[in-house]
């Protein structure tokens, strides 16, 4: 199965333009190496002064990039960078790129719960004594009457609680629905207009 590679050639201004005439980017006379390109099936664009050449496999990006290098050495021009790329398909990115921050991460930073578990309890009393005890274990915890909602600062963290107490996860600051009315109601909405703090 084709994966896709790219090397990332990255030149000074100047040598930018001159490059990409020289890779056949502009409307120039194909040259050999816009035709060995061609023949290895790889695409070439850019951006500026950045070059990218993309590849179905390392090997083919490999063979590709001494042909490059080969071309920007009689055209007397040192590239400040030539990284060779894999795409990692489940991160949407680039292997060298940095990955986008996790949603997670940045809800927590922001000093709230990601996760949120609701967990109705048969009384006032119940309510209270889960309350503390979940506290206790260091989750951060609000009690609405009979209503416990534990903060959690992952999908599977809040996944693990809820087996546990047979609560339901819902994303942090989510309103919470009380299910068994017919028509639904806002039981309370997240603290501080966030959710739950961790």
């Amino acid at each position: 199965m084709a994966d896709d590679w790219r090397l990332r050639i990255e030149l000074g201004d100047e040598a930018g333009g001159g490059i990409a005439a020289r890779l056949g980017l502009v409307d120039t006379e194909v040259d050999e190496l816009a035709e060995d390109l061609r023949d290895r099936k790889l695409a070439v664009t850019h951006d500026g002064p950045t070059v990218f050449v993309y590849a179905d496999s390392a090997a083919a990006l490999d063979a590709a990039r001494k042909v490059i290098e080969r071309e920007l050495a009689e055209l007397d021009v040192a590239p400040l960078i030539v990284v060779a790329e894999h795409w990692l398909a489940d991160e949407d990115r680039w292997d060298d790129d940095r990955p986008a921050p996790d949603g997670d991460d940045e809800t927590l930073a922001e000093g709230f719960a990601p996760w949120e578990v609701r967990i109705p309890c048969r009384s006032h009393h119940e309510a209270s004594q889960l309350a503390e005890q979940l506290a206790q274990e260091g989750y951060g915890v609000v009690r609405r009457w009979r209503y416990v909602i534990a903060g959690c600062a992952s999908k599977q963290d809040a996944e693990a609680l809820a087996a546990r107490l047979h609560g339901q996860v819902e994303p942090g600051g989510e309103l919470v629905w009380d299910s068994a009315r017919t028509n639904p109601f806002v039981v309370f909405s997240g603290i501080g207009g966030g959710g739950i703090p961790v």
